[in-house]
């Protein structure tokens, strides 16, 4: 019986996962290529025999998604799968209609097929759309775990933007010079350097199988860390979703957002304190109607600069993360919040852009007021650098959750924006976290 043929079409995190789970070493299936959106430059490349398997000595090419057309009529697939995060329901629509009009199917593969059940108990941390405040929420969570004097080891949903995929199998992190060694880009180090400091190893890459038979060496409670709004890699034992009344709606309208929504145990609604009453019932209503059976929590991430005087009424640049601000869709993030709250004056980053960043701020037309930290390789990280130093202001607000004056030079003062999770009232994460331990003998 002939092969049936497949195409993947992702980011460079879903996708692969799928692909190893599922189809590496599957005969009833040929994947015969992957496809890449949403992030520059990863297309173009091999997906390699070192990953891809035995049946795939000559790896599999990587193209970009907008020649999937040529590619369709090329290898004849049977199948198209949709394996990447946070979209629009009305995008998922046009995709299954734009595969269908070529001929295929479109597949969404779910939990069932794709999740790994871990040897250890796992906490996993997601969303219903990028930026919600996922990365304070999982430090908060392994926090509470140290705390109880247990070893959790975090895995991190995968970012393998290094072109030599090889070098990116399984990753451990346990020191900032770690994050050097692999290359780390910018959103990369965003989720990886507080949890380094926090002293929690950190592991990623692209072979969730065997970082799962890594990590489980040395921990007594797997925390996953998601990325986007996708759903976990692993199968939770407690599944915790962050919700954003900043977007009220977004929680039942992007895909696979709602899966998460739907599925957990935990319901946070983070930033209350700096959304509007409304939003958050409407947030509230909607958790109600989903998964009535959820444990709502009420959260803030209130913010605190490191050195006020830098900006206070002085004409600032504000560099927000990246993802939140680009296909997060957020218009401004903690750094534009502090700069309001200290009286500065906002610059316009756009007329200071270079390169690839003035391409950044031409695609996410809402952006104005912000600059996205966008490093996605060496030289992303230099026009950003170029960006900055380039701009007309007194002082710099970094929003972005790392040290950004360690990997690029700054000619201008700045200071850092900080953030972390703070429930309000009970239940909250302690008590939730401290019965999940009991019931899995870990205390």
């Amino acid at each position: 019986m002939p092969r049936k043929k497949v195409i993947i079409m992702g980011a460079a995190g879903r996708d692969f996962h799928n692909f190893n789970v599922f189809f590496r070493d599957n005969e009833n299936y040929e994947v015969v290529a992957f496809t890449a959106e949403q992030i520059p430059g990863i297309e173009d490349r091999i997906y390699p025999p070192e990953l891809a398997g035995r049946l795939y000595p000559e790896g599999i090419k990587i193209y970009p998604e907008e020649k999937l057309p040529e590619l369709v009529e090329k290898f004849q697939p049977e199948q198209c799968i949709l394996a990447y995060s946070d979209l629009p329901y009305l995008t998922v629509g046009h995709k299954i209609a734009w595969v269908n009009s070529l001929g295929p199917d479109m597949r969404l593969m779910g939990p069932k097929t794709t999740m790994i059940k871990s040897k250890k108990p796992v906490i996993a941390v997601c969303a219903i759309r990028t930026g919600c405040g996922k990365s304070q929420t999982s430090r908060r969570v392994n926090k509470i775990l140290v705390d109880l004097g247990l070893k959790p080891v975090n895995i991190r949903h995968p970012m393998p933007y290094d072109p030599d995929l090889t070098t990116q199998i399984a990753q451990r992190y346990e020191t900032i010079e770690d994050m050097d060694k692999y290359r780390c880009t910018i959103e990369e180090r965003e989720e990886y350097e507080p949890m380094i400091n926090m002293g929690v190893i950190l592991y990623a890459g692209v072979d969730y199988g065997k970082i799962l038979e890594q990590a489980e060496q040395e921990a007594d409670v797997i925390t996953w860390d998601g990325g986007n709004n996708d759903f976990p890699f692993y199968k939770p034992d407690l599944l915790i979703t962050i919700v954003d009344p900043h977007r009220p709606g977004h929680e039942v309208s992007y895909y696979p957002g709602e899966t998460n929504l739907r599925m957990a145990d935990v319901v946070v609604i983070n930033k209350v304190e700096t959304a509007d009453y409304e939003n958050i019932e409407e947030v509230r209503k909607n958790i109600q109607r989903v998964n009535p059976n959820a444990i709502v929590i009420d959260a803030a991430s209130p913010v605190t600069v490191e050195d006020m005087d830098v900006i206070r009424g002085k004409r600032v640049l504000v560099v927000e993360d990246g993802p939140t601000v680009t296909h997060g869709e957020m218009p401004y993030g903690a750094g534009y919040i502090a700069a309001r709250k200290a009286g500065a004056i906002i610059v316009d980053p756009r007329p200071y852009a270079v390169g690839s960043i003035d391409a950044t701020f031409k695609k996410y037309t809402h952006l104005h007021d912000v600059l996205p930290a966008m490093g996605y390789g060496e030289e992303q990280m230099k026009e950003l650098e170029k960006t900055i130093n380039k701009a007309d202001v007194d002082a710099v607000v970094i929003g972005t959750p790392i040290n950004l004056a360690r990997i690029i030079k700054i000619n201008k003062p700045s200071t850092r924006v900080r953030y972390d999770l703070q429930e309000i009232g009970r239940p909250n994460l302690e008590d939730i976290i401290r019965e999940f331990a009991e019931k899995h003998g870990l205390l």
